[in-house]
């Protein structure tokens, strides 16, 4: 805040003149239309996409403060302390990318100032990771319940990766805390034959199921095009292929793990091709062999295939229509956890990758 210049001492005028000054002050208010009893101006009223906004701001804002505070505690395992900091870190960028806290410009009333000052309390004792853990799951839980059903969607795509983030993040805490973590999400495609829909402008039921943190049931995205939906099923397809030569040339748990993965990626691609009535067509895309991405090793492989997926996902939720893109919130959500799990580096905007540092 500015410092205001000390006011200037006048002199007191006769009360006659003072009378006048005042009679002649009311008449000019009064000409221009302003009243003396006019109240002060009062904070606007958010719309809904500005509560959204706020709510997110609100979340990321808990999350540093409880990172920050679980840091002093004694005794703290060093890569428990790395990780509370990076969390903080990254939850202070998520406010940044929302655009920070809203600010009126609106001074607050003075009365508590005139209050008599508060007996000086205990210290609170540092937050624990559980309890970080705990606000980031909360937290990624109500950005994926924006994400799905904001209007915005910029701010749809915004918030979906930063739940993502969260979600993330919560997973790698509590592991490394050894303390429980949030519930997967565990996105389900419908099986090959199932009767399909296509996209409407509104929500309806649909053969695609997942299972999110609250086990609602998901629809259809809305608003998927035609060359969407190709992009989708050549996506996953090209993924699927690569992860199974690559499992050729593997063995033990990686294969599996490869085989599980490239199972999934290829179950999808069919889902996809159902969903866009394109299974088996002209337009179907698969092909029976794809040029394969360059990678040195397994976990490079499936962080290349994954990221480009997760870039999809996250596109698709800023395009698709509100309350039904939970199913693509949950696939991107499912590719940041897949990421993490092959040992990439966690990303504070999973899919967005113009907010690569």
């Amino acid at each position: 805040m500015e410092r205001q210049p000390a006011p200037t001492r006048r002199r007191r005028r006769p009360r006659a003149h003072a009378a006048l000054v005042a009679a002649l002050l009311v008449g000019v208010l009064a000409g221009c239309g302003v009243r003396l009893e006019t109240p002060p101006p009062a904070e606007p009223v958010p719309d809904a996409l500005e509560q959204v906004r706020r709510t997110a701001v609100a979340d990321a804002l808990g999350v540093a403060d409880l990172a920050t505070s679980a840091q002093q505690a004694e005794g703290l395992p060093e890569p428990v302390s790395a990780e509370l900091a990076r969390v903080a870190a990254d939850a202070h960028a998520h406010v940044d990318a929302l655009g920070g806290q809203y600010e009126s410009g609106i001074d607050p009333d003075d009365d508590a100032d005139l209050d008599p000052s508060p007996e000086a309390s205990e210290p609170e004792p540092p937050a624990t990771p559980a309890e970080v853990v705990g606000t980031l799951s909360d937290a990624a839980a109500r950005n994926r319940t924006a994400a799905t059903t904001t209007s915005g969607g910029d701010l749809a795509r915004l918030i979906a990766s930063i739940g993502a983030s969260q979600a993330v993040s919560a997973t790698r805490l509590a592991a490394l805390a050894a303390v429980p973590g949030p519930d997967p999400v565990v996105p389900t495609m419908p099986a090959p034959g199932t009767t399909t829909q296509t996209p409407a402008a509104s929500p309806t039921p649909s053969p695609v199921a997942t299972t999110p943190p609250g086990g609602e049931q998901s629809v259809l995205p809305a608003g998927l095009t035609a060359s969407d939906f190709r992009a989708l099923v050549l996506a996953e397809d090209g993924a699927r292929y690569a992860l199974e030569v690559r499992a050729a040339r593997t063995s033990g748990d990686d294969r599996a793990r490869l085989l599980a993965r490239s199972r999934a990626h290829g179950e999808r691609a069919q889902a996809w091709a159902e969903l866009g009535s394109i299974a088996d067509t002209a337009q179907d895309p698969r092909r029976v062999a794809y040029a394969i991405p360059r990678a040195d090793d397994d976990p490079t492989l499936v962080r290349t295939l994954e990221t480009g997926l997760g870039t999809s996902f996250a596109t698709l939720v800023g395009t698709t229509a509100p309350m039904t893109r939970g199913l693509l919130v949950d696939l991107l959500v499912e590719s940041a956890l897949t990421l993490d799990a092959w040992g990439a580096p966690p990303l504070a905007f999973p899919g967005l990758p113009e907010q690569l540092p």
